[in-house]
């Protein structure tokens, strides 16, 4: 069992940066390809990024390519969210999240952490 924490979140103004942590505690991290995912009030649970087991392979929503990066740790077992260039529009809760297999769809991330709250002022 693989227990997920988020940190780093916070308010900060359009066009600054801000990177999320994403602590896995418990056995297992290694095995699992790891997601960042947001959801603002009102709105649906949308998919940012993920990275496979290894940490050499990403993929990105197209509004965020360029300005954000994933990247992990397995040794220390963290997961990151790099984010640059920050608009209104990011604001959000984000979430890091788990993926055991078929992690090509976002249905199959099932572990998940509480969330940060991320809050971009114009």
């Amino acid at each position: 069992q693989v227990q997920l924490t988020e940190s780093g979140g916070g308010m900060v103004q359009a066009g600054g940066s801000l990177r999320l942590s994403c602590a896995a505690a418990g056995r297992n991290f290694e095995a699992l390809a790891m997601g960042w995912f947001r959801q603002a009030p009102g709105k649906a649970r949308e998919f940012v990024g993920d990275i496979n087991w290894k940490g050499d392979s990403t993929a990105y929503t197209d509004s965020v390519k360029g300005r954000f990066t994933i990247s992990r740790d397995n040794a220390k077992s963290m997961l990151y969210l790099q984010m640059n260039s920050l608009e209104p529009e990011d604001s959000a809760i984000y979430y890091c999240a788990g993926c055991v297999a078929y992690c090509e769809s976002s249905n199959n991330y099932k572990i998940w952490g509480q969330g940060t709250q991320v809050t971009v002022s114009s």
